[in-house]
């Protein structure tokens, strides 16, 4: 039986996570620190640190280990550099990584430009939440692992932003 050595198992695993990921990890982490080229070297930070983690540790939460890494990293960054820069309007929903992964289109351009400006209208712990479940699709207690907050909370600003978001949508129609 031919079995791969345990190096090529874990390089196997990072080469797989990077192309699955580094593209919502760079669009998050571009959120955070507010500067594509800086949250690339988030991202790269946290693959680097996944290099080191056993592909079994990670058994079915490496989603979620990725973005809590890359969100601890960023603030990292953030705390360094002692500043928030914030992206302007729509420019972070264009970073991509090299390799960009096929993603959902929504049908109408104009719908989806004004959401995203409703969302960078939100507070800054509801714009993350929102973010982390309906672009990444995290469920409430993955979200609450990676920002450390109560599974309640996270439920308590999704639902507050969703609400604000359907009244502003629908204000802007009328």
């Amino acid at each position: 039986m031919n079995r791969e050595s345990p190096n090529e198992y874990t390089s196997d695993f990072v080469q797989s996570a990077v192309a699955e990921y580094q593209t919502p990890l760079t669009r998050y982490a571009a959120r955070l620190v507010g500067d594509p080229d800086r949250a690339r070297d988030v991202v790269q930070d946290t693959f680097l640190k996944l290099m080191s983690q056993s592909p079994d540790s990670l058994n079915g939460h490496l989603a979620e280990w990725l973005f809590t890494v890359c969100r601890h990293r960023a603030l990292d960054v953030l705390r360094k550099e002692g500043r928030m820069k914030r992206f302007e309007e729509g420019q972070a929903e264009r970073v991509t990584a090299d390799e960009p992964r096929v993603s959902r289109r929504m049908e109408n351009a104009e719908i989806q430009e004004t959401v995203l400006k409703l969302i960078d209208r939100l507070p800054p712990n509801q714009q993350e939440v929102i973010r982390l479940k309906f672009q990444n699709g995290f469920s409430y207690k993955e979200i609450s692992r990676i920002t450390a907050l109560s599974v309640s909370n996270v439920g308590v600003l999704i639902h507050h932003a969703v609400h604000r978001l359907r009244d502003e949508f629908a204000a802007q129609r009328l």
